[in-house]
């Protein structure tokens, strides 16, 4: 890249970010979409950050220990006290990069690009996205670690898939949380509880509806070894057709988990004022559609089991709902949208 003026530097990797979060996360550019500025910046540069770290958990492809060596580089490079440069990272992960590397790499590929748009802010915010980056990172690279010998996740009790869902979403809602502090009062925060409840609902929802592609994509179990035991089961029968009915019993048990931080997700999003920069729209939409979803997986779990991504809301589902919100959302609103999406597909 020729060198520009720090200002058209700012923008050009400003507007990079803006058209890579859609190659990666369709939900998440939908969430960045309604937000006013400058939260939509700062979410936007802190996901690629996190979700640069993601997809290197992700990468079946290189060894975990060595998985868990990236990450503990990333963090490093995230250190201010550190001399560790994030060059050092992407040179690492370059060198593991697969041959049939998807989308998500770019954020590996161009990590050093968010991390400039990252440089750019003031230092509370900075403040803000390295802790949430730092913890993410070290937290996976510790279960990595811990599952080295198998290849892939396979979580053995439901406070390992707790901890598991908090490093990967739990963060990402703190980030979120702690850009918002930036532009709120102290009234309007949240409980650290009614915040890790909306995070859990997002990703245990994931945990469900994905568990087919964790398996067949990424090698990751991540239904809890207990559960799975209590069926006659392990992880490795999550890919045996005879087994499916068993392991969609221990689907719907996480189903019914995440259904139970609804009323803690609901909470968060009564602490979040309508006028906050899109925070409630933003944060109403992922909350809905995860009510959608599980919907869906109540209807449809053993297929969730024996075929990848077969569990999804629909596009024009999906549409209506961000059509509803785009405008503005008040509390009431969300309340009757999702009474709406429980009671079946919503078509606007």
């Amino acid at each position: 890249m020729s060198e520009l003026p720090p200002g058209r530097t700012r923008d050009a990797d400003r507007e990079w970010a803006f058209e890579t979060v859609p190659s990666v996360s369709r939900t998440f550019t939908l969430t960045i979409d309604l937000l006013a500025e400058p939260m939509a910046t700062w979410t936007c540069a802190g996901y690629l950050l996190c979700r640069a770290a993601d997809t290197i958990e992700d990468e079946s492809s290189i060894p975990p220990r060595r998985r868990a060596e990236l990450l503990e580089t990333l963090d490093a490079a995230m250190d201010p006290d550190d001399p560790t440069e994030v060059a050092e990272f992407a040179d690492a992960a370059e060198a593991e990069r697969p041959a049939d590397a998807g989308a998500d790499w770019e954020t590996v590929d161009e990590v050093e690009r968010t991390m400039r748009l990252y440089r750019s802010f003031d230092e509370p915010v900075r403040d803000t996205m390295r802790s949430v980056v730092r913890e993410m990172a070290t937290g996976m690279a510790d279960v990595l670690r811990r599952h080295a010998d198998h290849g892939g996740l396979r979580l053995k009790t439901v406070d390992e898939l707790e901890e598991y869902c908090w490093y990967v979403a739990g963060t990402v809602g703190e980030l979120f949380t702690g850009l918002r502090a930036h532009r709120e009062s102290d009234a309007d925060r949240p409980d650290p509880e009614d915040a890790r409840a909306f995070a859990m609902l997002l990703q245990q929802v994931n945990v469900a509806k994905d568990v087919r592609a964790d398996w067949a994509e990424e090698n990751n179990v991540y239904l809890p070894g207990e559960w799975l035991a209590e069926e006659g089961l392990d992880h490795e029968d999550v890919a045996d057709p005879e087994a499916a009915p068993g392991v969609a019993r221990v689907v719907e048990r996480v189903v019914d988990r995440a259904s139970g931080y609804a009323d803690g997700a609901r909470r968060y999003l009564r602490s979040i004022p309508r006028d906050d920069a899109g925070a409630l729209p933003a944060m109403g939409l992922p909350y809905l559609l995860a009510l959608g979803t599980i919907r869906e997986l109540r209807n449809r779990t053993l297929d969730a089991v024996e075929q990848p991504d077969a569990v999804k809301l629909s596009r024009s589902e999906v549409e209506a709902l961000f059509s509803e919100v785009s405008g503005g959302i008040t509390q009431g609103e969300v309340d009757h949208l999702a009474a709406a999406v429980q009671s079946g597909p919503y078509e606007g």
